[in-house]
């Protein structure tokens, strides 16, 4: 649960972040979308980012609270994880990994990169599947920029009470 209004950057940030891999991904993979051969002779792979929730342990929690330094004097400064959420995960943890469907086989006997029968092994990419996924990293990266500026307003007004 979000406690502070830093809580809500660093959640945002790691929005952002998982879309910014996302957009990597798919310029790979529109840059690569006629490589036949890679350095292991295969055609390129298709790139997928996943994503994950990071579940919230109660091992987790039960060790953060364990090992906080304990306050003697009231001078001292608070521990770190009394400004922040005592039980605030992070949020996503993401990847990239290779797509293993198959190659696309296209009848083209005059490539170099023939087979004995005539067809190229082109990678398992389709460039529409591909401006789909990067409109909706856009989106997801915009949709994180606004939840940060909405954040940002409402520190900014609260300092202005």
């Amino acid at each position: 649960m979000a406690s502070n209004i830093f809580t809500s950057f660093d959640t945002s940030g790691q929005g952002m972040t998982v879309q910014r891999m996302r957009l990597s991904a798919v310029a790979n993979n529109i840059a690569n979308a006629n490589t036949t051969k890679g350095p292991d002779g295969k055609p390129y792979q298709r790139e997928v980012v996943v994503v994950r929730a990071v579940a919230d342990s109660p091992f987790e929690r039960e060790l953060e609270a364990q090992i906080q330094i304990v306050k003697t004097n009231d001078e001292h400064g608070p521990n770190i994880k009394d400004t922040l959420a005592p039980d605030e995960p992070k949020v996503l943890q993401a990847k990239t990994v290779k797509d293993n469907t198959p190659p696309r086989l296209v009848y083209d006997p005059h490539h170099p990169e023939a087979d004995e029968q005539g067809y190229v092994h082109m990678p398992n990419i389709n460039i529409v599947t591909e401006m789909v996924e990067m409109i909706t990293a856009q989106r997801a990266f915009d949709a994180n920029t606004q939840v940060v500026d909405a954040a940002k307003n409402v520190a900014r007004y609260s300092l202005e009470i």
